[in-house]
């Protein structure tokens, strides 16, 4: 194997408080859980998470695979773009552009997460968009909005819009582009975006069948947020932190070395 087929092994956990490393521990797990279940699109998208009582935040090392990042490898910038820390990796420009423009305007929340899975893309495409065909879906629709394509998110001017299409949502599709959720913890935007996905890849399913479809009624519709606080036992958030630690044995048995 050549040096350029080989990974730079970085070590860096004497170096971070350990809240920061936690937080880069459960950062990298999220995107080996994205690798796992078949989301990711090569080194493409990017999942952030703040580094905890700061403005700053972690992201991918653009060039890796979802599967191969460990909490070392992760980069940390602040809200400008500018390195943190000694890197041998680059961010990916539109990455940073996304990311920061969530975590700049919206202080609540500490994990954005955003993915170009096939289903999502296929809903995004949509004009009528997210359908309420499926319980997943009433947890989606219960806090979504959308963000109309500019192409790649590579200019600044941008940010200012995706933050106003954002607000307070949770959940945001990007028609023509892919799916993004922003919640408070790592764990919650995953399930949030497990959730999104699932519920993508049940309307393209239903609408595949080409029967008449049944929605879920209005007032079904209006007490959602009750329903998730019953479900997840949390009046705040998706309840991530239950399926969290079962989610961790699993990537421990099947793809394990993230905590590095």
């Amino acid at each position: 194997m050549t040096a350029a087929h080989t990974l730079t092994s970085l070590d860096i956990k004497g170096q971070v408080s350990a809240a920061e490393w936690q937080a880069r521990v459960d950062l990298a797990a999220c995107y080996r859980l994205v690798a796992m279940h078949g989301w990711d699109d090569l080194i493409f998208t990017h999942i952030s998470a703040k580094v905890p009582g700061t403005e700053d935040f972690l992201i991918n090392p653009f060039g890796l695979m979802f599967h191969e990042i460990t909490a070392s490898s992760l980069v940390k910038i602040d809200l400008a773009g500018n390195k943190l820390m000694d890197s041998p990796y680059d961010i990916n420009p539109a990455g940073y552009t996304i990311h920061s423009a969530v975590h700049e305007a919206r202080p609540d929340v500490g994990c954005v997460l955003h993915l170009h899975t096939a289903a999502g893309i296929a809903v995004s495409a949509q004009k009528q968009g997210l359908l309420p065909l499926s319980q997943q879906s009433l947890f989606v629709l219960a806090s979504l909005a959308y963000h109309g394509y500019e192409g790649v998110a590579l200019h600044h001017e941008e940010k200012a819009r995706l933050q106003a299409d954002l607000g307070e949502a949770n959940f945001m599709i990007l028609p023509n582009h892919g799916l993004l959720t922003a919640f408070s913890s790592i764990a919650d935007a995953f399930l949030g975006m497990f959730t999104l996905q699932r519920a993508c890849e049940i309307q393209v399913m239903a609408q595949a069948g080409g029967g008449e479809l049944i929605h879920i009624p209005q007032q079904i519709l209006d007490g959602a947020r009750a329903m998730i606080a019953g479900v997840m036992k949390t009046s705040q958030g998706m309840g991530g932190s239950l399926p969290w630690p079962a989610l961790l044995r699993k990537l421990d048995q099947q793809n394990p070395g993230y905590a590095q």
